[in-house]
């Protein structure tokens, strides 16, 4: 199985390699790995984060220890682009990377350069040779804010090699019971219910959010309906729905911010009441009359919320749907797509009746009517979801108390 897995290693790479001559993601994967250079930095603690979505969920952990402990180096990687272009200047790190390639000679030199005296992964990440060399070096290794199912590679019959990296963590903090219970049931019993970090982390951005003088003066005092992280069938179904409210304004934050993305996104919606962000900055145009506001940069989402009364949460007609719990901690009801079983805060807040999952037109139609005319209902539900992220705040400390 592990020469499988080495192959399949270079064949992604191989792969990556091919489509960065055409894709600006891919061109910046490769550049980024062939350009770096790693310096020592003996009795760091390494974090490591698949892209920018793991490092904010893990971002609690990595501030309270760089508060604890001042003087410890810490060192950031990212596997993905998205990741590491937007964090790679970060204040909280001493040195940022690209992860190099998952092999047993970049592992080895990678590892044996920068020293870690404790590794940190957030959630999805696990690579084998990275956790067999911190293995073999007794180097703790601890996974936060981990969920487990019952589908995954760890839990087949052919997920032999899987298992024996989880083997090789010295401890998971895992987000729920069902995670615990899955890894005893393969001789794990290195985990403890934690919680999710990303909960402390929306908590503190929602109480403490940065203000955005340009999108409360779009605002104007009126109703606001944000979607944030949209791909193109998400942005399909909510431009049927925008006239059938017509006394609410709209923010758009799609997930690609490519011209020929928002081009075509801007060809859907109504062009006579539709600004692009980058259109008021650049140009300083009046905004108040304006219906329809489209973010075109990355990096306001999380504090666009505060100004909205309602969120739709892209990603749900993919691979599953992106952030809810930043629209949840300023207490926005919150709709999303039908992929959504893989992430518990969906299926907790879809229980709670504070978030919608819709899979059509006429659903989504229904959906909103719900929640944009039904003041009580929406009142209700916002109090639901605000409520929920509260009580679930602290698993930051757990983890810090717990790693020592």
């Amino acid at each position: 199985m592990l020469l499988l897995y080495n192959i399949g290693i270079r064949l992604y790479f191989l792969a990556v390699y091919a489509a960065s001559f055409f894709n600006a993601k891919a061109k910046l994967w490769i550049k980024g790995r062939s350009n770096q250079h790693i310096a020592t930095t003996e009795g760091c603690i390494w974090f490591h984060f698949a892209s920018l979505g793991e490092f904010e969920q893990g971002r609690p952990v990595l501030e309270a220890l760089r508060a604890k402990d001042p003087g410890t180096k810490i060192v950031i990687t990212f596997f993905s682009p998205s990741g590491y272009e937007i964090r790679k200047n970060t204040p909280l790190a001493d040195a940022v990377y690209y992860l190099p390639l998952d092999t047993a000679t970049n592992a080895r030199n990678f590892i044996n350069t920068i020293k870690p005296k404790a590794a940190i992964f957030t959630k999805y990440e696990y690579w084998y040779h990275y956790f067999n060399q911190l293995h073999q070096q007794h180097t703790p290794l601890y996974i936060v804010s981990g969920i487990f199912r019952p589908k995954q590679i760890f839990f087949k019959w052919y997920g032999g090699l899987h298992r024996s990296m989880l083997k090789m963590a010295t401890h998971f903090f895992v987000q729920d019971e069902a995670s615990v219970n899955l890894l005893k049931l393969i001789n794990i019993n290195t985990a403890t219910v934690s919680g999710d970090t990303r909960f402390d982390r929306v908590w503190a951005n929602a109480n403490s959010p940065k203000e955005l003088p340009i999108i409360a003066e779009f605002k104007n005092n009126q109703k606001v309906f944000i979607a944030g992280s949209t791909w193109p069938q998400d942005e399909e179904l909510l431009s049927t729905i925008i006239t059938r409210h017509p006394d609410w304004k709209w923010i758009i934050a799609p997930h690609e911010i490519g011209e020929e993305r928002i081009v075509k996104l801007l060809d859907i919606l109504p062009s006579e009441s539709t600004i692009r962000f980058s259109q008021i900055t650049d140009n300083r145009q009046p905004i108040t009359d304006n219906r329809i506001l489209i973010i075109d940069n990355i990096g306001m989402l999380s504090s666009l919320y505060q100004y909205g009364e309602v969120a739709y949460i892209g990603g749900g007609f993919g691979r599953g749907i992106h952030n809810t719990l930043e629209a949840a901690a300023f207490g926005l009801p919150v709709i999303f797509g039908p992929n959504y079983s893989a992430f518990k805060e969906a299926r907790d807040i879809v229980h709670l009746k504070a978030g919608i999952s819709i899979s059509n037109a006429g659903q989504l139609i229904e959906a909103t009517d719900l929640l944009m005319l039904d003041t009580e209902y929406r009142g209700f539900a916002s109090q639901k979801i605000k409520a929920y992220v509260q009580q679930n705040v602290g698993a930051t400390d757990k983890i810090l108390e717990a790693i020592g």
